[in-house]
């Protein structure tokens, strides 16, 4: 679904004009498949199966500069679209540039059911380190949001992004200047969908008077339940979540988990991702990874089905 620049640019390999589907079915071997998790719309003209990939990772220690093999991050994109997996979550800032412009060399030209999705509101100055929590700076300036999705479309090799997103408010910029760039940037066919991230309900209520919102992205986890009314809203009207970090930590649900992977014979990560899976049929994992193995794992969560009383022994509080 991304709109390239120009069918001359359409001369990459073969295999990845096709879509991530027609490629799974020649496959030899059984691998899960994302489509098991059922599918979203987004905006009313996009559908994508119901598990994605976060594409922080795939960069370099710290999520700064490249990766140590650039090789292995290329073939990791390649085999989650062969899995089934048609949304990619990306920003700008992760590397910075630099996913998304492995995203474009892995993957372009895009098959057409491929979603890619980016954001735009934050600025790094160097690396993520064991001290702190990184070198991340919020920017919400009007100018600086439509320089960074000149960029993003340039990376990518697209003329149009069908999801753009804010991927953080700045408190020093009133909002509603910052929401006004994407409007723009709609206007002008740049953008085809808005979606929101790291917001909360007023944020949300401030941005749909001014544009549509077609998914929010918080963090969301069994341990980290802050965006439970958040999920209700999205639910209530059909807007996708994007749960973040999604498999980090068990919290309260940590002896749970473990029962529920050992009845299953399944990993405590593969429970957790069909718990966020069960929790709403709006809720989008985006697990992220830098390593196949990984990835596959994670997807398996497709394919296992928790019970009701699994859910609630998971959801319930203490």
């Amino acid at each position: 679904m991304i709109t390239v620049l120009s069918t001359a640019e359409m001369s990459g390999p073969a295999t990845y004009r096709r879509s991530a589907r027609e490629r799974a079915k020649r496959k030899s071997y059984t691998m899960p498949d994302a489509s098991s998790a059922g599918t979203i719309d987004l905006g009313g003209d996009l559908t994508v199966n119901r598990f994605g990939f976060g594409a922080m990772r795939i960069t370099g220690d710290g999520f700064w500069g490249p990766p140590r093999d650039s090789d292995e991050a290329i073939a990791l994109l390649r085999r989650v679209v062969e899995s089934g997996v048609n949304f990619i979550d990306t920003a700008d800032s992760y590397g910075p540039n630099v996913s998304e412009e492995l995203i474009a060399e892995a993957l372009y030209p895009y098959p057409d059911d491929l979603v890619v999705t980016t954001k735009a509101g934050m600025s790094r100055t160097g690396p993520n380190d064991a001290q702190a929590d990184g070198f991340w700076a919020r920017d919400g300036r009007p100018d600086r949001i439509i320089e960074a999705c000149e960029g993003s479309l340039r990376r990518l090799k697209v003329d149009e992004i069908s999801l753009y997103q804010l991927h953080m408010p700045d408190p020093k910029v009133p909002f509603e200047e910052t929401i006004g760039a994407f409007v723009r940037l709609k206007e002008q066919g740049k953008i085809r969908h808005f979606g929101l991230s790291n917001v909360n309900e007023e944020q949300i209520r401030i941005a749909q008077r001014m544009i549509p919102v077609v998914s929010v992205q918080n963090r969301y986890n069994l341990d980290d339940r802050r965006s439970e009314s958040i999920i209700d809203l999205c639910e209530q009207e059909q807007i996708a979540f994007t749960s973040y970090a999604p498999i980090l930590g068990g919290g309260h649900g940590d002896k749970a988990v473990r029962q529920i992977a050992k009845q299953h014979g399944a990993s405590e990560r593969q429970v957790m991702l069909a718990w966020l899976l069960a929790r709403s049929p709006q809720n989008l994992p985006i697990p992220g990874t830098g390593h196949k193995d990984h990835f596959e794992e994670n997807l398996a969560a497709v394919d296992l089905k928790l019970s009701q009383a699994e859910v609630a022994s998971l959801t319930r509080d203490v």
